[in-house]
C-alpha cells in the first residue's frame, strides 16, 4: 500500500521521525505489474463475456456512422471516424475489441484499411461493410484479413450478432494467450513497473516474444533495455537456448568482427584456433547486440548481409555458415537521425527495426520511481546487513520531483548511497545526494508583463523547439513527432530560426517558474 506524501518534517522536540514508505514489506498489487499478476487475473476471469465491447466504426459517410452507432451503443461502447487515416492513428493509440469499416471510401479504401488494421492489431477482428454484395468483394475482404463481411442495407439484428461473435472470438484468443503464458516460464520478474508507459512495453514484449522477428529496443542510457531483451528471450520459444550479449561500442571493429562472425585458424596474428563466433554460439537462442548505434560503418554492410541471408562468413574463411539465432538489438541513439546524417546505413536500420520497443525514461514513469526506490533500498539494506524501516515521506516527494537524467541506474546508485549514509532507521532527505535534495523542476511558462519582453512568433517557436528537444533528451525523431513535423521539417526550421536568433544559446530560454510555486 502506497503512503500519502506530506511535507511534514521531523519534530525536534519529540524526536519523532516522519512517516515512511515501507521498504521491508512486499509491495502490494497493483504496485508492481508482472506476468504473474496477469495469470492471476486470468484465473479470476478478468474479461467477462457480458462486458460491453469497445467498437470502432470507420465510414466516410457520417450518417452511416451514426446509424451503426445507434444500433450498437445499447450494448457496446462505440467510437466512429469518417477518415481512414484518423482511424489508423486512433488504433495506434487506443485499444478496441472490434472494428467495422466501409469498403468504398475516399482516400484509403476499406480493403487497404483492413489490411493495415490487421497488420497493426492482428488480434482485433475487422468486419467489412459495403453496398456491393459481389463475391469478388467478399473474397477481397477475407484475403485482406477481415474477420467477416456484411452488405448494406445493414440489418440491426444481423450486425449485432456478427459483432457479438467477433467479440467472443477475440476474448477467446486472449484467454488462450493468457493460459499459454500461465503454463510457460515468465520473463518479467526482474522488471518493476505499474505505469501505463511500462504496461505498453510489457504488452509489446508479450506479443513479439512468440515470433522470431528482429526487435530494436530504444531508450536513454540506464532505462533497462537489456532487461527487456532478456524478458523477450525468456518468453520466447527459444528460452531453452542461450542468451548471449555483446556491446558493440566496447571493442574495435576488427575484434568485434571476430567476436560476431568467428574466425578460422591463422586468419590473423594469435588466431591459433578456429572460433565459431556469437551468431553460431547463440544457435536456437537469442543474440543481443547492445549499443548497435555505435557499430562502425565498415562493419555495417557485413552485418546487413548476415541478417538478410541468415549466414555468416568467419574472418579468413571461404565458406558461409547458416545460423539459427534470434536477433535483438538496442541503442540509446536516435537511429533515424543517425541515418539522416549518414552515420548509420538506412538498409541496416530497416533490417533491425522490424519491431520497435521504446523503453520510457524514468521521468515519464510516474509512481514507478517509488516502487523502484523501495526495491533498491530493500536490496541494499540486505547486502549491508541494516534494518531499514522505509523511505520517509518528504524523501519520497523529493524522489518523485527529481528528473533522473541517469534513469534507473542513477536511482539505484542514489538508494545504495542513501542506505550507506543513513543515520536513522528510515531514508531521510539528508541521505540523498545534494543535486536531488536541491532540485527545482521548471515548467515552460511564458510570463511577460512588459510588452518590451515579448518576442516574435518565430523566436517563440525556436525556443519551444529547443525546449521540447531538451525534454526528450535530444531525440530529434521524437521531438518532431511531438511538434507535429517530420524530421526534415524540424531540421529546416531549427536551421532557419537558429541563424537569425539573437543572443546565442541564452535566447533559447523563456522566463520560467518552478513547478512547485
Amino acid at each position: 500500500m502506497e503512503p500519502a506524501l506530506t511535507n511534514e518534517s521531523p519534530n525536534p522536540s519529540t524526536n519523532e521521525e516522519p512517516p515512511a514508505v515501507s521498504a521491508t514489506q512486499e509491495v502490494e498489487e497493483p504496485a508492481a505489474v508482472s506476468a504473474t499478476q496477469e495469470v492471476e487475473e486470468s484465473q479470476r476471469g478478468r474479461t467477462s463475456d457480458n462486458e460491453p465491447g469497445r467498437i470502432l466504426i470507420v465510414d466516410d459517410d457520417q450518417t452511416a456512422c451514426e446509424l451503426l452507432e445507434s444500433t450498437l451503443k445499447r450494448t457496446h461502447r462505440v467510437v466512429w471516424r469518417t477518415s481512414a487515416q484518423d482511424a489508423l492513428e486512433l488504433v495506434g493509440e487506443e485499444d478496441f475489441d472490434v472494428i467495422l469499416t466501409d469498403l468504398n471510401m475516399a482516400g484509403i479504401g476499406g480493403l487497404d484499411l483492413c489490411e493495415r488494421m490487421v497488420g497493426m492489431r492482428p488480434d482485433v477482428p475487422v468486419i467489412v461493410v459495403t453496398g456491393y454484395g459481389s463475391m469478388e468483394a467478399a473474397v477481397g475482404a477475407i484475403r485482406a484479413g477481415a474477420y467477416d463481411f456484411i452488405t448494406k442495407p445493414v440489418d440491426a439484428n444481423v450486425i449485432g450478432l456478427m459483432v457479438e461473435r467477433a467479440l467472443k472470438h477475440r476474448r477467446l484468443q486472449e484467454e488462450v494467450k493468457r493460459l499459454r503464458r500461465a503454463a510457460a516460464p515468465q520473463g518479467f520478474q526482474q522488471i518493476i513497473g505499474a505505469s501505463s508507459a511500462m504496461r505498453r512495453v510489457f504488452d509489446l514484449v508479450s506479443r513479439v516474444s512468440d515470433t522470431d522477428a528482429t526487435v530494436l529496443i530504444t531508450g536513454e542510457s540506464g532505462t533497462g533495455k537489456e532487461l527487456i531483451a532478456k524478458a523477450i528471450h525468456a518468453q520466447s520459444n527459444r528460452r531453452a537456448g542461450p542468451f548471449l550479449a555483446i556491446n558493440c561500442a566496447a571493442m574495435p571493429a576488427t575484434l568485434l568482427e571476430s567476436e560476431l562472425f568467428g574466425h578460422v585458424r591463422g586468419a590473423f596474428t594469435d588466431a591459433k584456433v578456429t572460433r565459431s563466433g556469437l551468431f553460431l554460439e547463440a544457435t536456437q537462442g537469442t543474440l543481443f547486440l547492445d549499443e548497435i548505434g555505435e557499430l562502425p560503418l565498415e562493419m555495417q554492410p557485413k552485418l546487413l548481409r548476415s541478417l538478410q541471408e541468415r549466414k555468416v562468413r568467419p574472418v579468413g574463411g571461404n565458406q558461409e555458415v547458416s545460423f539459427d539465432s534470434r536477433i535483438v538489438a538496442a541503442t540509446n541513439r536516435d537511429l533515424e537521425t543517425e541515418v539522416f546524417e549518414k552515420r548509420f546505413r538506412e538498409d541496416l536500420y530497416y533490417r533491425i527495426n522490424v519491431v520497435a520497443i521504446e523503453v520510457p525514461p524514468l521521468r515519464e514513469r510516474g509512481s514507478d520511481v517509488l516502487l523502484l526506490a523501495q526495491h533498491f533500498v530493500k536490496r541494499a539494506a540486505e547486502r549491508a546487513g541494516k534494518q531499514v524501516k522505509g523511505i520517509a515521506a518528504p524523501t519520497a516527494e523529493k524522489l518523485t520531483q527529481y528528473d533522473w537524467p541517469g534513469n534507473v541506474r542513477e536511482l539505484e546508485n542514489c538508494m545504495e548511497r542513501a542506505v550507506a549514509l543513513m543515520r536513522f532507521d528510515s531514508i531521510m532527505v539528508d541521505d540523498l545526494p545534494e543535486k536531488v535534495r536541491n532540485y527545482q523542476a521548471d515548467r515552460f511558462v511564458l510570463s511577460a508583463d512588459d510588452p518590451a519582453e515579448l518576442v516574435t512568433a518565430a523566436e517563440l517557436e525556436r525556443r519551444y523547439m529547443h525546449r521540447v528537444l531538451a525534454l526528450v533528451g535530444g531525440n530529434k525523431s521524437r521531438a518532431a513527432k511531438i511538434l507535429g513535423f517530420n524530421r526534415r521539417t524540424l531540421y529546416r526550421k531549427m536551421d532557419r530560426t537558429d541563424r537569425g536568433a539573437p543572443g546565442g544559446d541564452d535566447a533559447t530560454k523563456l522566463p520560467v517558474r518552478p513547478r512547485n510555486t
